[in-house]
């Protein structure tokens, strides 16, 4: 077969011109290999053979670690594999069934359907029948519908085959409940900077290429965002473009990367420049430059979840209690995101953007919380009032541990007016939150006023009563 392919003694006899001299030249092997050496991408080529040859993941791979275990236990399991792209879902899909010396059965949700599924089916039994097990990988197993998820449950029920699904999808909403009780979810991190270097590394070596300036590395692997296949094969296209023993210093990535690079750099000024101009708009209340610089970084690439991230900061820091419906407004959003994904969960941001914008705006809990802390890290460790002390046992009942507490609902109102729920030495008690004059802190700063009145009307001492003067 490889004679026919490549141009074996036959073949080559009716052969002319360069591809004859190469066949004469070369043994059919060594052409197989010349051409998966031009054609095979970089990604691919360096996909690791076994467990030790995997870059990153060590909350699962370390020794002692989940997946580790169930490797080494020779007993494989069903299991859901959740991470980015890159990250290595395939890779280890395949790893363990060379490990196990299983059938490996490969379906892509995206192009596959029922007839795919009833063909695993089929060699499974077939495998069975010679002693062997079997693995079952779905890739993007969240594009299946239901009813093709349910196909899979009879016969990992059965134990026919393992099943491995890799998403990159939040598995509670993408996979159906019946089939996620019988697999374990195991989640993958993006590959940190440290790893990559490590990938990039073996890519140079791979490539006989030189190695980037370490600032160009930089920018590369800023650019993959922790997707290994992307950082290998963009490595990859670089070299081929400018030649193996070219230097690669960032000029030569922006000529060669060209505008997709100035726009998404993770690690550069401009990343931060942006996300800076887009916190700075909603806190100066400027709905449209808020879009403005969303749109920009999700244009450039950025992932949709960091944002979600920074918003979620926002509504903390910048509205507050002024109107605390924005927190929840932003965890709706990431939610609904990463329900629908990209681009229709992008409108759920853009909403929560417009929002936070339009929102009355308080830093009062933010500026509260740092003048708490600033003062604990400065004071001293002071023990709790007794009265304020839990008492589960005898003992410390008797050593007065809650005596004389004032339980707040049994007071009028609903408030203990005059306890002190502070150290015993801090008097002046301090006081770090001031509620500002908008949105609800407004109604929250009335109540505090009430309050503090009570207290000052508890605390006051009794006047005594004067003599009568008539007599």
């Amino acid at each position: 077969m490889i004679d026919d392919l490549f141009g074996g003694p036959q073949a080559g006899s009716g052969s002319s011109g360069g591809a004859a001299q190469a066949s004469a030249r070369s043994t059919p092997a060594e052409a197989v290999a010349a051409v998966a050496a031009v054609d095979v991408p970089l990604a691919e080529r360096l996909r690791p053979h076994t467990l030790d040859e995997v870059i990153g993941q060590h909350d699962l791979l370390d020794a002692g670690k989940p997946l580790r275990v169930a490797f080494e236990s020779g007993r494989p399991h069903s299991m859901i594999l959740w991470g980015p792209p890159g990250v290595g879902k395939t890779t280890l899909a395949r790893l363990m069934a060379d490990s196990f010396d299983a059938e490996f059965v490969q379906i892509s949700a995206v192009l596959g359907g029922v007839k795919d599924i009833r063909d695993a089916v089929d060699r499974a039994r077939l495998a069975q029948a010679q002693g062997r097990r079997c693995i079952v990988f779905v890739d993007e197993v969240h594009r299946f519908n239901k009813a093709q998820q349910d196909a899979f449950l009879p016969h990992v029920e059965s134990g026919l085959f393992t099943f491995i699904g890799a998403t990159t999808e939040n598995p509670s909403f993408e996979v159906n409940s019946a089939l996620l009780s019988r697999a374990t979810v195991h989640v993958l991190q993006p590959i940190s900077e440290v790893d990559q270097q490590g990938m990039l590394a073996r890519a140079t070596a791979a490539l006989a290429a030189r190695a980037p300036e370490p600032a160009a590395a930089a920018r590369l692997i800023a650019y993959a965002d922790g997707d290994a296949r992307r950082l290998l094969n963009t490595y990859e296209n670089v070299v081929r473009m400018v030649g193996t023993q070219a230097p690669i210093d960032e000029a030569t990535l922006e000529r060669c990367l060209g505008a997709q690079l100035r726009r998404y750099d993770k690690g550069g000024e401009q990343f931060y420049d942006t996300i800076s101009a887009l916190h700075k708009s909603v806190r100066g209340s400027h709905p449209d430059a808020a879009l403005y610089w969303l749109v920009r970084m999700l244009d450039g690439g950025v992932d949709a979840r960091y944002i979600g991230r920074r918003l979620i900061r926002m509504a903390a820091e910048d509205i507050g209690l002024a109107d605390p419906r924005a927190l929840r407004l932003c965890l709706d959003a990431i939610e609904t995101y990463e329900r629908l994904g990209s681009p229709e969960g992008e409108l759920a941001l853009a909403e929560a953007v417009v929002y936070l914008a339009v929102a009355p705006k308080s830093n009062a809990v933010y500026t509260a919380y740092k003048a708490a802390r600033a003062f604990v890290q400065k004071d001293g460790t002071r023990p709790v009032p007794l009265h304020l002390r839990n008492a589960p046992t005898k003992l410390m009942k008797s050593l007065d541990y809650g005596r004389d507490y004032r339980y707040a609902h049994d007071e009028a109102g609903g408030y203990a007016a005059g306890e002190r729920y502070f150290p015993d030495a801090l008097d002046p008690p301090p006081q770090f939150y001031a509620p500002v004059p908008r949105g609800l802190e407004i109604k929250i700063g009335e109540k505090l006023a009430q309050l503090r009145s009570l207290d000052e009307a508890a605390v006051q001492p009794a006047v005594p009563a004067q003599p009568d003067q008539s007599a």
